[in-house]
Parts: C-alpha cells; sequence; structure tokens
C-alpha cells in the first residue's frame, strides 16, 4: 500500500496568526490531530499538533495569546503520495512524530497519520496474532 491510499485528501489549514484555542477548536470539530500551518511569508507549510499544543498549556501559556506562529514545527519531513506505508512508518519512528504532510509538485495533497497506518494494515489483514488471555498466563 501506498501514503495515497491511507492519507486524509482533506486538510485543516490554518495560518500562523491563528490562537491555539482557536486551533484547538477547529482541530476538536474535524476530528483530527494536526494541523497544516500556511505561512504565505514562509517557506513551505509547517505543522502544529494536539502535541505542541499540550506541551504549550503543560508550560502555563494562555492559549488564547499564544498564536500557533510560536509554537509550529517548521522543519517538516514530508512524504509523497507513491511512497510506500512502510517507508512513511519508518519516517515517523526516526523522527518521532505521529503526522507526516503528503506534497506532491509543491502543493500539499494530504496528511498521513500513525491512525492512519494503522487503519491501513489492519484492514489490508497485516495484523499480528494477540495470544489468547490462558496463553498470556503460561
Amino acid at each position: 500500500m501506498q501514503v495515497r491510499d491511507g492519507m486524509s485528501a482533506t486538510v485543516l489549514t490554518v495560518g500562523p496568526g491563528h490562537t491555539l484555542r482557536d486551533t484547538a477548536r477547529l482541530m476538536s470539530e474535524r476530528k483530527v490531530g494536526a494541523a497544516v500551518v500556511i505561512d504565505p511569508d514562509g517557506h513551505g507549510p509547517g505543522i502544529i499538533t494536539e502535541r505542541d499544543i499540550l506541551h504549550s498549556l503543560g508550560a502555563g501559556h494562555d492559549p488564547d495569546d499564544e498564536a500557533v506562529s510560536e509554537h509550529l514545527t517548521r522543519d517538516v519531513v514530508f512524504a509523497a503520495p507513491d511512497w510506500s506505508l512502510e517507508e512513511a512508518a519508518t519516517e515517523m519512528v526516526r523522527g518521532s512524530f505521529r503526522h507526516l504532510i503528503v506534497m506532491e509538485e509543491g502543493a500539499t495533497v494530504g496528511i498521513l497519520s500513525v491512525r492512519d497506518v494503522v487503519r491501513c494494515w489492519t484492514q489490508d489483514g497485516a495484523i499480528c496474532p494477540v495470544p489468547a488471555s490462558s496463553d498470556a498466563a503460561a
């Protein structure tokens, strides 16, 4: 399977001036864990994740005063739609992140999450056997 088979083609985008609260609200409404940050003055898209928002809150920042630009990841690893899911998963593990922005010919065409990869693999039959509870106790 390829990234294009698992990615979501509908991508939540926000600007760098959005507050963390507004971004969290949008992410919650759409039931997504990340948003692509489009900065017209920046160099390519960035990403803000639920983890970024959580770190800010944990540090005591006010989500109504904190802008996305202060918490986003700018050094993003991008996936191509024709990557294998294994390649995408490897990049996620190497980089310790859970989302990849999917780019094709310089345009954002989707986003892939760890959940998407797991969903594809389990639908594809790529599941590992789970021992029965009596076997686990032995």
